[in-house]
Formats: C-alpha cells, sequence, structure tokens
C-alpha cells in the first residue's frame, strides 16, 4: 500500500498483488486495510478486480461500491479495462456515470486520476 497525495486530498494504493477483489465482504477488507490512513480516496488496480465484478448482473461491482459509499470511501480504478469495456454497453453506461460523479472514478493510471482531482 502507497500513500499520495494530490493538492489536499490523501489517496490509498492498494498494492498489484493481492486477493482478488469483487463483493461487499471483499469492500470490507478494503476498508479495513485503508483505515486510519485518512484517505480521502483509495485507489485500486483493475487488475485486482475479478472479472465478475464487472458483469454487472452479478450486482458484485454495485454492492462493493455500496459498502465503500457507507463507509465514506470514495474510490478510483485505475488500470486498462477496454477488454470488459468492449463486451458490455451497460459496463460502458456504468463507467461513465462513475466518471461523472463524485465517489467512483475509473482511469487508466494514478497520474490520470490525479489529473482528474487536481482539476476538480
Amino acid at each position: 500500500m502507497q500513500v499520495h497525495t494530490f493538492g489536499p486530498l490523501v489517496v490509498v494504493e492498494l498494492d498489484r498483488e493481492g486477493a482478488m477483489l469483487a463483493g461487499e465482504e471483499d469492500a470490507l477488507k478494503v476498508i479495513g486495510e485503508t483505515y486510519g490512513t485518512g484517505a480521502d480516496w483509495v485507489a485500486i488496480p483493475a487488475t485486482r478486480l475479478a472479472r465478475e465484478f464487472f458483469i454487472l448482473s452479478t450486482q458484485q461491482a454495485g454492492g462493493f461500491f455500496q459498502k465503500l459509499m457507507n463507509y465514506n470511501i470514495k474510490a478510483a480504478i485505475i488500470g486498462d479495462i477496454s477488454d470488459h469495456l468492449a463486451e458490455s454497453k451497460a459496463l460502458r453506461d456504468f463507467v461513465y456515470e462513475c466518471n461523472t460523479g463524485r465517489h467512483i472514478r475509473f482511469v487508466a493510471t494514478l497520474e490520470e486520476f490525479g489529473d482528474t482531482l487536481r482539476a476538480a
């Protein structure tokens, strides 16, 4: 786990290696892992997300993000998810909606994410 600052915001980046994440129970693990860090955002490598996470009908992404929001934790998914986007219009719409909101972002790199935070 690494801690980054972008202006006044603290971003905790999870390690690229580790258990796969998918649903609500995994969100609780993320919350526990980042507890006490002062994080405004948690950056999650896309490679840590289970394939089922990106299939919206499984409701894993919704449960995962809802649990984070219940604990007032914002999340950025960092990495290339183009293969998943190519397979699902619903996922493309979901990502678009997330990226226009305030709590969830999907970006290619941590640097790109930092740029979106600075621009806000």
